[in-house]
């Protein structure tokens, strides 16, 4: 049923949005794996650079590896749009993207077992590398009950789409970011149950101050604060590509949360840890990273364009 604090035209366009997705699914679908995956790769290859986000994460390069010269970083821009559009094109398909289907390489994968048998929840920390949904796949694969939190579409019969695509591999959990999904994930951990945030994307408001390749940016104290709170550990993982549209899944060593009774330095050593995490596994597949957001605060694009670089 249509809200009615929204006009006639917005439910038309979110309506006809709706379709075009049912469609680009669907096609999807009746494909290959692995055609598809090309198909989006070359696809995103083309355009990408034709876009407005193609300065900003020439920039973000620029910011992270001022050192690289300037045909590295186009090398990584065209690897990065390729990987992103791979990533795009494959989401329709995640259900033949698992552990169990033989196209993910899963490591560390006893660890996985160990947290569902134990009954104890963990925080996994991660971020956006190459195919991000292949972590989700994996963890529910494995048979950890978890929460996985996301960031709604903004089209609503979209944002259900979403959610019913992924009911096909298993993520059934769902947490909104914000107030409500911070009350759904103290209560999904009271229960036992894991959560798993993404953690490299800006975080302004109550954001902690951390370095990321030198520069300070504001990172989510979220994940701190749950393993603090319920004494258990950071768990981190990663995804990287191997070929076409067959990954690895990695499960690193857990982060323990420093408890010595000063809950601001705690939460503050936390943070630092998951970010030199995510800048590692960046530094290690730059190519893989999803560079299209402004991770950095305006200050240093300023500093870009006083330095004459991507102009104002």
């Amino acid at each position: 049923m249509r809200d009615s604090r929204i006009s006639w035209s917005q439910d038309l366009a979110w309506r006809f949005e709706a379709l075009a997705f049912d469609v680009f699914n669907a096609l999807m679908r009746l494909i290959p794996v692995d055609l598809a995956s090309d198909l989006g790769g070359r696809l995103f290859r083309w355009i990408g650079p034709l876009t407005r986000t193609h300065r900003l994460a020439s920039q973000n390069l620029v910011l992270a590896f001022p050192d690289h010269d300037e045909a590295w970083r186009q090398k990584i821009l065209g690897d990065q749009w390729e990987s992103n559009g791979r990533t795009a094109f494959e989401f329709p398909q995640m259900d033949r993207i698992r552990p169990s289907t033989g196209r993910v390489e899963l490591v560390g994968g006893e660890r996985l077992k160990e947290i569902a048998r134990s009954g104890k929840p963990v925080v996994f920390v991660s971020g956006h590398f190459s195919n991000w949904e292949v972590m989700p796949a994996a963890i529910v694969d494995s048979g950890v009950v978890c929460q996985m939190t996301y960031r709604a579409a903004n089209n609503p019969y979209v944002d259900r789409r979403i959610k019913e695509s992924r009911y096909r591999y298993g993520v059934r959990l769902f947490a909104p970011k914000g107030g409500d999904g911070a009350r759904e994930l103290l209560e999904a951990m009271k229960k036992g149950e894991s959560v798993a945030l993404m953690n490299d994307q800006k975080f302004n408001r109550g954001g902690v101050a951390v370095p990321f390749f030198g520069r300070p940016v504001m990172a989510a104290p979220g994940p701190t604060r749950l393993a603090l709170r319920f004494g258990t550990v950071l768990q981190p993982m990663s995804v990287q590509r191997l070929k076409g549209a067959r990954f690895r899944a990695v499960v690193h060593p857990p982060i323990t949360v420093p408890d010595t009774g000063d809950k601001t330095a705690d939460i503050a050593a936390g943070v630092a840890a998951v970010t030199r995490f995510v800048e590692s596994q960046v530094r290690e597949r730059p190519e893989e990273w999803f560079w299209v957001h402004r991770r950095w605060p305006k200050e240093a694009y300023q500093e870009l364009a006083e330095r004459g670089l991507f102009g104002p």
